[in-house]
């Protein structure tokens, strides 16, 4: 289906995957995802890719309620400084468009830092790696899949 949901199978994780419409008209998709899914702000997960002072990309997995803090993630990641990664450089390095950027699955793995916030639920949602389509499953099957560490990155 994607490379999110291929890897998740064949590593036999847990996961359920929740499609919905997604209006073109939306442009805060994890937004859209809680609220047509029904599902608590802090429960969904936006993915972020930044650029590190060291020209290395990382990945923030933030919840939608909140917004991703710079200097928590390049500290994170052992960087002085990190800044919102560009477009396309987002796109060739996780081969996902924007707004379906899933942390599961990137073309290249880069260092992913999940934010502490993620342990307070039994699962979590992501983008499953498409517009419209979320996968469900527990944060530390995430951290494994993905080489994840997690930190405080969010300020919320």
């Amino acid at each position: 289906m994607t490379p999110a949901i291929d890897l998740a199978t064949k590593y036999n994780v847990v996961f359920t995957v929740h499609q919905y419409q997604h209006s073109p008209n939306i442009e805060s998709y994890g937004d859209e995802a809680a609220a047509t899914l029904g599902i608590d702000p802090k429960q969904v997960f936006k993915t972020l890719v930044v650029e590190l002072n060291t020209g290395e990309l990382a990945v923030g997995v933030v919840p939608v309620s909140g917004s991703l803090n710079l200097k928590a993630i390049a500290s994170a990641a052992s960087a002085k400084k990190a800044a919102m990664a560009d477009k396309l450089k987002v796109q060739r390095s996780s081969g996902y468009v924007l707004g379906g950027v899933s942390p599961i699955g990137q073309r290249k793995q880069l260092t992913t830092i999940i934010d502490n916030s993620a342990n307070n639920f039994s699962t979590i949602f992501v983008s499953a790696g498409k517009r419209g389509l979320e996968i469900e499953l527990r944060a530390s099957d995430l951290a494994a899949l993905t080489g994840a560490t997690f930190a405080a990155i969010s300020t919320a």
